[in-house]
């Protein structure tokens, strides 16, 4: 019985391992010939599939930038006089002295649509600028500012509108910097060093084309130490070239790298239009460094002078090579009792050095003599005529030698005072001057309460949320007004950045409109006097503005 048990055992495990072998033998037959047919089918069996990576790195580095420098980039408002003259496209009266292809993009109403405007003394522009210091400095173009009576910076998330004096300008950079007292610090920027800048790098611009504030483009630098002398650039400007997207309202903005550092200032673009075609021109941040540090210091940029101008032929290096010199400046005219002058340089001449550094060429002279300390002496190697020639030059205060010539140094003086205005009383901060009511002025409101506004100061928070002389004002943020101590008291509670909602009363007899008031408040009291209900009711509001 055990052994037919036991035999029975051997034949089970006989059998378990034949289905094993079996088994296995049909699994790697089937791999194998999967591999076959596989391979078989594959049209590039050498090739390597492609992996989609994760989201690129790139984008989150722009990303980033926007969110870093957004508090830094400001948005500013100007009232400027109005022309004497308006063309067509409302052109300033010397606007036909600037080629078409080459326009500053900074227009009337920041729209690049110029027009006369028939009503108003004045019209609105916008620009752009960026904060460099925490105590509220602010970097822009000086044509941004230029001739303005009203300037209003708004820094992004803020809804305050904060009053900004000009320090200092720069003519011949076309730079100006203007401050903001916004109560707290600010978020300034990073600069660059812009000599590191490459063709090809990422650029980055961001401003307020069109007056949308806080829009981000992005593009290359498309070329470096532009210096269209034909189409407009001053002796200074040596530009930045990019494509990435700047318009009417980017002017004054940052250019920047990759990095979110500043590597220049919007200010120019190439175009047969109004906007964008892929050309702009951003003034090299250590150029910009460089006027900034003498108009926070003195007021306005220091630069030397030899009293003299260059010889501007397209090709110059021809001009040299048929003369028989490698390098230099050659000079076109000496003017009379300058430096250059003084120290024996003659039309002609051909300036190879200074000081014993190599010159260049015409701009490269230019840097050397104006960063030279005023009132130092120079050595000048001169080539005259092939002969070899060592002068000694003075130099001079470029602003102060051609300070007649407006077209060569502009106005650049310190502006420090451009916007600020005598102290306003008390009564008087939100910009208007009222009076208690009389009985019969009280009785025809329903509430029987409120101050007349007798005064409203031009230029005021008030002028710019609409009040007019005549409005009866009852309430302010809904707290009721009868006097001037309750005008104190709300005050008190307010500071810069604040909602202020006036309750205004219309059609309360009024005084009479003064000499010299707008015609657009005139029709409004005319208005109002005629309505049939009686006097009218209405809010009038804004965000309180920094001083």
């Amino acid at each position: 019985m055990k052994l037919f048990e036991k035999m029975r055992q051997q034949k089970l495990m006989s059998m378990a391992l034949m289905l094993f072998t079996l088994s296995v033998g049909i699994l790697i037959g089937t791999l194998i010939n999967t591999q076959v047919n596989a391979a078989r089918d594959q049209t590039a069996p050498d090739a390597t599939p492609l992996t989609v990576p994760r989201l690129s790195a790139l984008g989150n580095d722009f990303t980033a930038l926007a969110k870093k420098l957004g508090a830094s980039v400001v948005n500013i408002t100007v009232d400027v006089a109005a022309p004497e003259k308006s063309a067509a496209r409302g052109q300033d009266p010397d606007d036909d002295d600037v080629p078409e292809l080459f326009k500053k993009f900074f227009g009337p109403d920041g729209n690049g649509e110029g027009r006369e405007l028939p009503e108003a003394p004045k019209r609105q522009a916008s620009g752009s600028g960026f904060i460099v210091d925490k105590n509220g400095y602010i970097i822009t173009n000086n044509h941004v500012v230029e001739n303005a009576t009203k300037i209003k910076v708004r820094l992004h998330g803020d809804p305050a509108d904060y009053r900004a004096r000009v320090i200092g300008t720069d003519f011949e950079t076309d730079l100006a910097v203007i401050k903001i007292d916004a109560g707290k610090p600010v978020e300034p920027v990073t600069i660059a060093n812009s000599d590191s800048v490459q063709v090809g790098d990422w650029a980055v611009a961001i401003g307020s084309p069109f007056g949308l504030e806080a829009t981000v483009t992005a593009g290359i630098v498309s070329a470096i130490g532009r210096s269209p002398a034909e189409l407009g650039a001053r002796a200074f400007q040596h530009f930045i070239q990019t494509d990435a997207a700047i318009n009417p309202g980017n002017s004054g903005g940052p250019l920047l790298n990759i990095r979110g550092e500043v590597i220049g200032v919007n200010t120019m673009i190439a175009t047969s239009g109004r906007g964008s075609e892929g050309v702009g021109f951003a003034l090299p941040v250590n150029m910009v460094a460089r006027a900034y540090n003498d108009i926070i210091r003195l007021g306005r940029v220091t630069r030397g002078s030899l009293g003299v101008s260059l010889d501007r032929s397209l090709q110059p290096e021809v001009t040299l090579k048929a003369l028989g010199v490698e390098h230099g400046a050659i000079i076109e005219n000496v003017s009379k009792g300058g430096p250059a002058d003084k120290g024996g340089v003659r039309p002609g001449d051909i300036i190879l050095g200074i000081n014993g550094t190599p010159v260049k060429d015409g701009d490269d002279l230019i840097s050397h003599v104006a960063d030279a300390a005023v009132g130092a002496q120079a050595t000048l190697s001169v080539d005259r005529d092939g002969k070899p020639l060592s002068l000694k030059v003075t130099i001079a205060d470029r602003s102060e030698f051609y300070k007649d010539r407006r077209d060569i140094v502009g106005d650049s003086k310190p502006l420090e005072t451009i916007t600020t205005k005598a102290e306003i009383p008390a009564e008087v901060k939100f910009g208007f001057r009222p009076r208690p009511l009389t009985e019969q002025e009280r009785d025809s409101i329903d509430t029987r309460r409120g101050v007349m506004v007798t005064l409203v100061e031009q230029d005021s928070f008030a002028e710019d949320i609409g009040i007019q002389t005549g409005d009866v004002i009852d309430a302010i943020n809904r707290q009721p007004v009868n006097s001037l101590e309750d005008i104190r008291k709300v005050q008190e509670k307010l500071k810069a950045g604040d909602p202020v909602a006036f309750h205004v009363v219309r059609g309360v007899a009024p005084p009479p409109a003064p000499a010299g008031g707008s015609k657009r408040g005139a029709v409004a009291r005319i208005q109002a006097r005629q309505s049939p209900d009686g006097p009218q009711g209405t809010y009038l509001s804004g965000i309180l503005p920094g001083r």
